[in-house]
Formats: C-alpha cells, sequence, structure tokens
C-alpha cells in the first residue's frame, strides 16, 4: 500500500532551490521558485530564451554544464526537469541528503509533487493526483476557478485583517470569538462582500441603498 501523502504548502522565501534542465517545461517551473520568492540555481548546458534574460538580469544563477552532485550542498528544493537517468541521479543525490526533490514526469523519482493550483490572492486551493493523472488536476483546477472567482483575492486579506482586529480585542472570549469568525467566513458574508466591492468598483453607479445596506450587514 502507498503512503498517503501529507499535504503542506512550503515557504521557500530566500532558500535556495536548484533546477536542473533548460527546457520550456523547466522555465515554467523556474518561473513558479521565483514568483515564490526562492533564490534559484540553475543548471543545465542550454536554455530558453527567457532562462537566459533572468539570468543576465540577475534574478537566478544559470551554471550552463551538466548536473553533479555536489550541486544539491545546502539545498532546500530540487526540480529536476531532465532525463530519466539524469531525474535518477538528482533524486538519490536528493534522498542521500534529506532533499525535497519533484522530478517533473517521473514519479518514481520523486519524494514530493506539485500540485494543480487555484490562486486567489492569499487563497490557494492545490489538488495532486500524487502524480496519477495530472490532467484530472487541472481539470479539477478550472472546476474551481468558476467557483471561486476573483473577489476571493480580496475578501480573504478582508478576512485576516478581521481575524486580527478580534485576536487583539481582549473583551472577546475565545468561544465568541470563534462564532464570530466562522461567520464572517460564511457564504452570505462572501455574498454581501462581492455586492459592497462590485458597487465600490464601480463607483456606486447603480447600486440601490438596499444593496449598500445589505453588503454593510454582512461585514458587521
Amino acid at each position: 500500500m502507498t503512503a498517503r501523502l501529507y499535504p503542506l504548502f512550503l515557504n521557500l522565501k530566500d532558500r535556495m532551490c536548484v533546477v536542473v534542465g533548460g527546457s520550456e517545461i523547466a522555465e515554467h517551473k523556474t518561473r513558479e521558485l521565483l514568483d515564490a520568492g526562492a533564490r534559484v540555481r540553475l543548471i543545465a548546458s542550454t536554455a530558453t530564451d527567457q532562462i537566459s534574460a533572468w539570468a543576465k538580469s540577475g534574478k537566478l544563477q544559470w551554471e550552463a554544464r551538466a548536473y553533479e552532485r555536489h550541486d544539491l550542498r545546502e539545498v532546500f528544493l530540487v526540480v529536476s526537469v531532465a532525463d530519466k537517468e539524469t531525474n535518477a541521479r538528482v533524486f538519490s543525490d536528493a534522498e542521500a541528503q534529506q532533499t525535497f526533490c519533484n522530478s517533473v514526469d517521473n514519479t518514481a523519482h520523486c519524494n514530493c509533487y506539485a500540485s494543480a493550483v487555484l490562486r486567489r490572492g492569499p487563497l490557494q486551493i492545490a489538488i495532486s493526483t500524487a502524480g496519477n493523472s495530472p490532467a484530472l488536476a487541472q481539470r479539477l483546477r478550472k472546476k474551481l476557478e468558476e467557483q471561486f472567482d476573483e473577489k476571493y483575492g480580496p475578501w480573504v486579506r478582508k478576512l485576516g485583517e478581521i481575524r486580527n482586529k478580534m485576536f487583539q480585542d481582549k473583551a472577546l472570549n475565545a468561544e465568541t470569538r470563534r462564532a464570530m469568525l466562522h461567520e464572517q467566513a460564511s457564504a452570505a458574508s462572501f455574498e454581501a462582500f462581492r455586492l459592497s466591492y462590485e458597487c465600490e468598483s464601480h463607483n456606486s453607479a447603480g447600486c440601490t441603498g438596499d444593496s449598500r445596506k445589505s453588503s454593510r450587514k454582512g461585514m458587521l
């Protein structure tokens, strides 16, 4: 029986990550790491124009050569986008150093898997099939995109602000605070926020007093 995976979101800010490979897929993986704030070193004899541009601008370090074992010293995560033989070597070295390793399209040489991710600001919903069907993960992500629109981003940020204020309010006991937080995270609260957000986006044009009143009520 295959062990159940432990779902985890990693904070890669300022952590050293290595990408092995310089293809378009490697470029995509590199972009994700850069967006996450990671420090990236890329190992590949050749690379895409975009990777080259990133290297020239100092966004990453590109070493134009073949992968070597010492490349994983003090590395937090390695993403290998290479041939099976190289992926196997990278995985073996990563395991020996207890380093996170993801070999793209080569699940036998992974100890972590990339997910299909829906992003709405601070809200992230990740879907994994443990490498069995990335196509299914992508389909489910697209379905979720229809359910969770762009307004979820600012709403979740607002929830964070409300939560911080509640924890600073010493007059609230734990039970009351918990109940209020769950109410703020309800579907009704989101609908009220959505109406208010749309009104503000259109400078209140076409928004009735009743709709604004309803919006404010949901944010109390």
